[in-house]
Parts: structure tokens; C-alpha cells; sequence
């Protein structure tokens, strides 16, 4: 586990980091990433992962779900360059979407590498780093790896 610290305003940025709000149905998800822990729920009705946390599944309508840790490995699946700094970040910086080994796709920033297309490249893999913002909240962050998504070395 990699924890990042951080501080909801960067030096750049003359607007704080808009924080999320957890909700008691994505309060065991936050709780995950303080521990430095990815956790994604699974049907036990149709065995799909999915994220974002919800208390039904969304592909049968099943409640029947549980909560599991999820590898932290995935593949970059598309992302954008912001050449703008925003409220918190710095630029520039990307928005991604990274598709977990479970199968979820997730939002999230690619960090730990330049912001450019020449290192930004879809398919690569990835796996999650953690960057705490403040006491509650922490950050699922994805980094680029030299180990394929699949966990082989």
C-alpha cells in the first residue's frame, strides 16, 4: 500500500479540492481507502463486481451484496489532459477512467508520470496508490506498473 499526503489545495491553485461527501451507502468504501484498501461490492445473485457503491446491483436488482477488496490492477481505459489548472490541481493533469481487473471501470487521476501522450497510453496497466487528503478522506490514485494487469511478472 502506497499512502500519498496531500493537502486539499495545491500551491497553483487559488481554490480549494472539492471533497467528496461520503454517504452511508459509499461510507465503506471511503473507510477502504484510509485503510489503504480498494473495496468494490459484488452480487452474490448474478457474481457481477460493480462500482460506484450502491445497495442494490445494477445489472439484476439484486440487495444480495457484499463488499470485497478489490486487486488494485487495471488497465488505463481512456483519459483526457487537462492543460488548465482547476481547483486543486496542478497542470497538467489527467482524468481517467481505469477498467479494474474485477471489471469496473472507475474516474480517477493517472499520478507518478509525466501528464503526456507520449506516457499516458490506453491499455497500460495500472494499479491503485493512495493519497490522503485529510483525516476522512483518502484517494484511490492510479500509477502506471511494469507488471501486466493480469499479475503475471
Amino acid at each position: 500500500m502506497v499512502v500519498r499526503k496531500s493537502h486539499p489545495m495545491t500551491d497553483s491553485s487559488p481554490r480549494p479540492r472539492r471533497m467528496p461527501k461520503p454517504t452511508p451507502e459509499t461510507q465503506h468504501f471511503w473507510d477502504g481507502t484510509r485503510e489503504g484498501e480498494l473495496r468494490l461490492q459484488r452480487c452474490d445473485a448474478c457474481s457481477g463486481a460493480y462500482f460506484p457503491p450502491r445497495p442494490f446491483c445494477p445489472a439484476c436488482g439484486s440487495r444480495d451484496v457484499r463488499i470485497e477488496v478489490a486487486s488494485g490492477r487495471g488497465l488505463l481505459h481512456a483519459f483526457v489532459i487537462n492543460q488548465r489548472p482547476g481547483p486543486g490541481f496542478d497542470a497538467p493533469h489527467s482524468v481517467a477512467v481505469v477498467e479494474l481487473e474485477e471489471g469496473p471501470r472507475m474516474m480517477t487521476n493517472i499520478v507518478e508520470c509525466e501528464q503526456s501522450l507520449d506516457d499516458l497510453v490506453i491499455d497500460m496497466p495500472v494499479e491503485v496508490v493512495f493519497e490522503q487528503l485529510d483525516d476522512d478522506i483518502t484517494l484511490p490514485l492510479f500509477r502506471p506498473t511494469t507488471k501486466p494487469a493480469g499479475g503475471a511478472s
